[in-house]
């Protein structure tokens, strides 16, 4: 079924296919657990019970996503050795003791204080029960840090030397974690994170208020998500045209392709809103154009020249085609994230919010946008990379390990056929959960202990809560 096809091509799709399942989770469980803090915060603060309900109520969500986000995150790092052993050789001495890092620090630190968090309020009281909670949302940021500082630094290379063997070797170890485009990264990605679970929690609180605008948790779920878009989605705006400056300082091939400039323009670039790249031909067909806005976003200069992929080797060109359309796709839901913020502060200002089914509906349907966005982005910022693993210094090709079409082939069926069913049957689970309605006055059937497996009944009073190891 996949002959033809190269074992570079297949191992690069099972990497993007695995990468692409893996992406969904931390970008929800980060933002997540922090609004598992918050609610928590807020709870202790207050006294409202409200906060307790979505507390509880996210949880188990979150206990989910974060267990599918560690078992997709290990079967990755196996393809680093079986797929990429190359790469992995040459850049071992920088990447392996960053990923280390992140699982000495940030990975025990969320796993540590996960069995706090999730059943220990009524066993360590709640002023250690929320600092187990600041600790996971903590743990997820770091955890965060940590591997965009790893991919960062294959963007954009920094604190490295060779050695006599061929391998990159670090020289200044802040150098590398702080190559120059982490912290750009960074804060884009956090921020992604955020909007992407400000979404789903708008979204699930959306769909309870469309069947019963009175509940209370449903309300105040829907009025948090709503601040967080109306407030986070500028910052992530002006956060993007700040990366974007920063790539084409030192990525500008990658912007080339975003911007679809096949041409140079010496006095000033057009913005392309919408065309079909083609590459055979070095052009952009059926083309819709704003002239000279290219030059004004990405140099502050109507008139600023803007160098094209003509003046890039053929061989050093990405796919143009996937990283124009993805990168539209992310900054064109970027902008209907801000709409949506925007509709909803105005029907806060109105005293609607909270009736207004037209709104709702939306959020509805905007629910998965954040996810979607992530991965537009990714797929941007990992094919703009291309054709090098580490940009500019080892090309995709020469990372290879030395494996057979037929043998890659059968594990990305593999992986295919088992993630739909088990991932899947996550998802499935998850969405179970969001479906049912928040209510409060329900605090005292939630149960802060796991379920003994022999007798499906739990250890202290309530009903059982799903469990999850990390």
């Amino acid at each position: 079924m996949l002959d033809g096809f190269s074992a570079e091509t297949l191992a690069r799709v099972q990497f993007a296919f695995t990468m692409s399942f893996h992406i969904i989770f931390p970008a929800f469980s980060i933002g997540l657990a922090s609004f598992l803090a918050v609610t928590n915060a807020l709870w202790l603060w207050t006294k409202d019970e409200t906060y307790q309900v979505l507390f509880n109520y996210w949880k188990k969500i979150f206990a989910v996503a974060f267990g599918m986000g560690v078992v997709s995150g290990i079967v990755m790092s196996y393809q680093f050795g079986t797929n990429w052993s190359v790469f992995s050789d040459k850049a071992g001495p920088v990447v392996g003791p960053l990923m280390a890092y992140e699982v000495l620090s940030a990975f025990f630190l969320e796993a540590g204080f996960l069995g706090i968090m999730l059943f220990g309020l009524k066993r360590v009281g709640p002023g250690l029960h929320m600092f187990a909670t600041a600790m996971v949302a903590f743990g997820t940021l770091l955890s965060a840090t940590w591997i965009l500082s790893v991919n960062s630094w294959m963007q954009t290379p920094a604190g490295y030397g060779m050695n006599d063997v061929g391998q990159y070797i670090p020289l200044d170890w802040w150098k590398i974690i702080l190559n120059p485009s982490f912290p750009y990264r960074l804060v884009h990605m956090v921020l992604a994170a955020f909007l992407t679970t400000a979404l789903v929690v708008g979204g699930v609180g959306a769909w309870h208020l469309l069947k019963d605008h009175t509940g209370p948790a449903s309300r105040r779920m829907f009025s948090m998500a709503m601040w967080m878009l109306l407030l986070v989605t500028p910052l992530q705006i002006a956060a993007g045209d700040f990366h974007g400056l920063n790539t084409l300082e030192h990525q500008p091939v990658k912007v080339m392709a975003m911007e679809g400039h096949f041409e140079s323009h010496p006095d000033g670039a057009p913005l392309i809103l919408f065309g079909i790249p083609n590459q055979a031909e070095k052009r952009m067909d059926y083309s819709v154009e704003v002239p000279k806005l290219s030059s004004l976003i990405l140099k502050h200069d109507l008139n600023a020249p803007l160098a094209g992929l003509d003046t890039v080797a053929d061989e050093n060109e990405p796919p143009v085609a996937i990283v124009f359309f993805s990168f539209r796709v992310m900054v064109g839901l970027g902008f209907a994230m801000l709409g949506l913020g925007l509709w909803g502060g105005i029907a806060r200002w109105r005293g609607k919010l909270y009736q207004a089914p037209m709104l709702h509906r939306l959020s509805v349907i905007m629910g998965p946008a954040g996810f979607v966005a992530v991965l537009a982005g990714w797929i941007t910022t990992e094919v703009g990379r291309q054709p090098f693993t580490i940009y500019g210094l080892l090309r995709t090709s020469d990372s290879l390990a030395p494996v057979s079409a037929p043998a890659v082939g059968a594990s990305l069926i593999s992986f295919i056929i088992i993630y739909f069913f088990v991932f899947g049957a996550g998802i499935f689970y998850i969405m179970k959960l969001m479906s049912k309605r928040p209510r409060v006055g329900s605090v005292g059937e939630l149960t802060d202990a796991p379920t003994r497996a022999a007798t499906a009944k739990p250890i202290i009073h309530g009903s059982s809560t799903p469990s999850t190891t990390a």
